[in-house]
C-alpha cells in the first residue's frame, strides 16, 4: 500500500515570503514544499502505471494555465485552523481538475467532508491546535500583500512517508496540444 497525494508544486520568483510564513506557522515545513492539493492524501494498491494513465486521461484536455494567489485569510472549522493563500486566478480550472481527477479509479478515495463542502483550493501557510493561535498568527501576517504568479504546466504525485516526508513518484506535464 502506498500513501500518495496528487497536487501542483508552483515555483514563484518571491517564493521565499510563502516560505518565511511556512517556517513559522506550518508544521509540514520541513516535510513538504508549498503546494496546491488536488487529490488528498489516500492510501490504495494502485500501481504507478495505472495512476499515471488515469491522471494521463483525465487530464488530456488541460493546457498550462496561469495562477494568481493573493491574500491571507484564516479558516476555523471541525477540520482545524488555518492560514491559507488564497488563489484569485485559476481557481476555477484547478477545480475542474479536483472533480476530474476524482472521478473513475480515484472515486473511492474521496474523503466524506469534501461532499459536504465547497471545494477551495489554497496554499497551506499555517495549521494551528487551537482558534486563539490562528487569530494571534493572522494578525502577525494579515498585511501582507504580495501576489504570487506563475504558469502551471504539470501535477506531481507525491508518495508520503512514514514520518510525513514528501517524495515525488512521478511528474505529469500539462500539454499545448
Amino acid at each position: 500500500m502506498k500513501n500518495r497525494c496528487i497536487m501542483i508544486f508552483p515555483k514563484f520568483n518571491n517564493m521565499e515570503i510563502i516560505n518565511e510564513i511556512r517556517k513559522q506557522y506550518d508544521p509540514l515545513f520541513e516535510k513538504v514544499d508549498p503546494h496546491i492539493t488536488l487529490v488528498f492524501p489516500f492510501e490504495s494498491c494502485i500501481s504507478s502505471q495505472e495512476l499515471q494513465k488515469h491522471i494521463n486521461h483525465k487530464l488530456s484536455n488541460t493546457k498550462p494555465f496561469e495562477l494568481t494567489l493573493q491574500n491571507i485569510i484564516k479558516i476555523s472549522n471541525d477540520t482545524g485552523h488555518y492560514l491559507f493563500l488564497e488563489i484569485i486566478n485559476g481557481e476555477e480550472k484547478l477545480k475542474v481538475i479536483h472533480n476530474n481527477l476524482y472521478n473513475g479509479i480515484l472515486e473511492i478515495y474521496k474523503p466524506l467532508w469534501l461532499n459536504d463542502i465547497d471545494f477551495k483550493p489554497h496554499i497551506t501557510l499555517g495549521c494551528f491546535k487551537s482558534k486563539e493561535e490562528l487569530e494571534s498568527a493572522y494578525e502577525m501576517i494579515k498585511n501582507i500583500k504580495n501576489k504570487f504568479s506563475t504558469i502551471v504546466n504539470k501535477i506531481s504525485i507525491e508518495n508520503i512517508d512514514k514520518d510525513d516526508n514528501s517524495i515525488i513518484e512521478m511528474e505529469i506535464n500539462l500539454t499545448n496540444s
